[in-house]
């Protein structure tokens, strides 16, 4: 399966928590395509997150996980977001990291060529369709259920910016939520991250230099009683960034964090 959904275990709440680049899987014919080394997959991959966020169902939240890597597709981005040298056909575009990455964050080429537009249309039928069906259908649900919907969009990132980022060399907060100028979610949604971070001594920066992806921004509709709010957490906290191995000691200390964080959206009341 290429994305998998995790019901609540406990007393469900409205909260959805959506985890879109967490994994690392490349299907057969995506894999013939790419140019990129097998580090770099692992290297932009959000690793781990889905294990911090593990408790989420116990604490009553759903939660939608992909399995594939966003060398596949990026599914926190536009079916229409396209570049000519990524895709045959599509606009020309100075841009790496569309649906189709043409290269990794340490701005190496990704693909060997640009794809069809006959294999990009697998891709979109294949998991990109499949799992945004699937998070409209949840977010739909808990709106009739609870009479509004939260969603978290749970990311991870490099704790500074790489060659192939806007900020190259920056050093990034401890925490970055993101919600397009606090548009996405009702001010109780967006200020838990920021707050809760505070609470244990971590930096937070909002909106810089992530401001929330597709996901915030298409499903992130106050008016129309559906909140999103998109988390990045920095990689240092939890995880070795050269190794790309977990650090044991830290590590809990960050899934308290996403667990503490999944509470008090779940119990956040909206009207």
């Amino acid at each position: 399966m290429y994305f998998s959904v995790r019901e609540p275990e406990g007393t469900e709440t409205p909260l959805i928590v959506e985890i879109p680049h967490a994994g690392v899987g490349v299907d057969p014919e995506s894999l013939a395509t790419l140019a990129a080394p097998a580090r770099a997959i692992g290297q932009d991959a959000d690793l781990y997150v889905d294990e911090l966020y593990a408790r989420a169902p116990a604490l009553g939240a759903t939660v939608l996980v992909s399995h594939m890597s966003r060398y596949v597709c990026d599914l926190n981005r536009a079916e229409t977001d396209l570049d000519g040298l990524a895709v045959q056909g599509a606009p020309a575009r100075s841009a790496p990291h569309g649906l189709v990455w043409r290269a990794t964050t340490e701005n190496q080429p990704a693909l060997q060529a640009p794809l069809s537009p006959r294999e990009l249309e697998r891709r979109l039928e294949l998991v990109y369709r499949p799992y945004h069906r699937t998070l409209a259908t949840l977010v739909e649900h808990k709106r009739r259920r609870f009479g509004y919907a939260i969603v978290l969009c749970a990311h991870s990132m490099p704790s500074s910016g790489r060659l192939g980022h806007t900020d190259a060399g920056r050093p990034r907060a401890d925490v970055v939520p993101g919600s397009r100028g606090r548009t996405t979610a009702a001010t109780a949604v967006i200020d838990a991250p920021d707050e809760l971070a505070k609470e244990i001594g971590w930096t937070v920066s909002h909106d810089d230099p992530y401001r929330g992806g597709y996901s915030t921004g298409h499903y992130g509709r106050p008016d129309a009683r559906v909140h999103a709010v998109q988390v990045e957490l920095a990689r240092r906290l939890y995880m070795d960034e050269r190794t790309l191995s977990k650090k044991l000691n830290d590590f809990g200390n960050v899934s308290r964090y996403c667990d503490t964080l999944v509470a008090r959206l779940g119990a956040t009341t909206l009207g």
